[in-house]
């Protein structure tokens, strides 16, 4: 068993039960990458059991503080578990949600989601996948299902030395179309295989959400297909639609449509829908059409958000209600000044365009971004606007998305309910 030992003094994190080692942190030591070492201070107290990472700057991802803990097969089997029996404890309305969250669940790297009968994974540290076939077959064990498609093309996997990797891990034998080549025999399960294209079309899939559904492809667009951790702020949206009346909304980084249905649902009589992905506006279309609304309550253009709000402000337009929910900006704290620049901006200009009583849902999804500062970002964009606003709610992740107290870093989503003073 190799051993990392830390400089003096960088234990502190870990005795709050904090699971990242940064390199700059480590005095000795290293190990293969995905192996399990002993994390010791200094003195030689040990510290905790985690996975090595040679190449990235977070050296070690900590399993578990327990020293009497082994690092094996029924540690993740257990520990997976232990993350789909704590969702039972949330009251998610959907067949769509996240069932392992990283190291809020105690297994940092691995973010596996569920859409219907079919799990979406990411293996995104080097100890996640070196133990992949294991956490594979426990996923299947404790869910029931069959079907287990991979995501692991998020960029930090470069950053862990890892080449991207995409395409079912488990699927069915009986309902494998026949392409190419003979197939298994019937009832056998294709496991850790890359057949690629040949299940084309087998990726996209429709969830239910609250009152209404919503379709994705799990192979395409952001995340594992879809953003689960804006579902209770899609349903609070639709309330605030249904209370308030909304005539004209504009939903800015719509993506496939999630808020512009919700608005919809809640009764809103026209909705623009702007994002630069020709095939989210198309997903974003279908959406609706899914649900049963008349597309000419909507208007979905494929474009530049922070040129339409300038082109808004230029015409005077208003609108009632309006959705700034802007991909990443600032994914590390080092960006985070270039990143507030640019959610001052586009706040300034939503906040310049929503009526007196309008109601805007602002968010960063960014980790750079802390909920204080986001929330400083928004007020002075605010006053920039000469715009005044109440804040009514403040929002964060889904509940199945947890943050937990060791590791306030599970915190990335922040969002603010502003209404316009009038």
């Amino acid at each position: 068993m190799n051993i990392i030992r830390l400089k003096d003094g960088k234990e502190r994190s870990l005795l709050r039960r904090h699971p990242w080692v940064f390199d700059g942190a480590i005095a000795s030591g290293g190990g293969d990458a995905g192996e399990t070492v002993r994390i010791e201070s200094h003195a030689g107290q040990f510290l905790g059991w985690a996975a090595f990472s040679p190449s990235s700057k977070i050296r070690c991802r900590v399993w578990s503080f327990n020293e009497a803990q082994r690092i094996d097969a029924s540690f993740f089997i257990a520990r997976i578990a232990s993350a789909i029996s704590a969702r039972s404890l949330f009251d998610i309305k959907s067949d769509g949600l996240r069932l392992i969250h990283g190291e809020s669940d105690g297994l940092p790297g691995l973010v596996v989601d569920r859409y219907g009968d079919t799990l979406v994974a990411q293996f995104s540290s080097c100890g996640t996948e070196k133990w992949k076939s294991v956490i594979v077959d426990a996923l299947l064990a404790h869910t029931g299902l069959a079907r287990l498609y991979e995501r692991s093309d998020a960029s930090v996997r470069t950053l862990e030395g890892l080449p991207e990797a995409t395409g079912w891990l488990a699927y069915p034998a009986p309902t494998l179309p026949a392409a190419r080549g003979s197939l298994p025999p019937e009832g056998a399960e294709l496991r850790l295989g890359r057949p690629g294209a040949l299940f084309a079309g087998d990726t996209a899939m429709t969830i239910t959400e609250h009152d209404w559904k919503l379709s994705l492809d799990v192979a395409e667009g952001h995340k594992t297909g879809f953003y689960l951790d804006q579902r209770d702020s899609r349903q609070k949206f639709a309330a605030y639609a249904r209370r308030l009346r909304f005539k004209d909304v504009l939903n800015c980084y719509c993506y496939t449509g999630g808020f512009t249905v919700a608005a919809l649902a809640g009764g809103a009589e026209h909705v623009t829908s702007i994002d630069s992905s020709g095939p989210a506006i198309e997903r974003a279309r279908a959406n609706v059409a899914l649900n049963g609304f008349d597309a000419g309550r909507t208007t979905m253009l494929d474009a530049d958000v922070n040129a339409s709000l300038r082109q808004y402000v230029k015409e005077g337009r208003v609108f009632d209600a309006i959705v700034l929910d802007p991909p990443k900006f600032a994914p590390t704290v080092a960006s985070a000044e270039r990143a507030a620049r640019a959610y001052k901006d586009i706040n300034r200009l939503a906040l310049s365009i929503l009526a007196p009583g309008g109601v805007l849902f602002t968010y960063s999804c960014s980790g750079g971004i802390s909920a204080d500062l986001f929330h400083k970002i928004v007020a002075s964009a605010g006053t920039d606007a000469g715009v005044d606003a109440f804040i009514s709610e403040r929002m964060g992740g889904a509940p199945d998305h947890p943050m937990t107290v060791a590791f306030p870093e599970g915190e990335y989503l922040k969002g603010l309910v502003l209404v316009r003073k009038p």
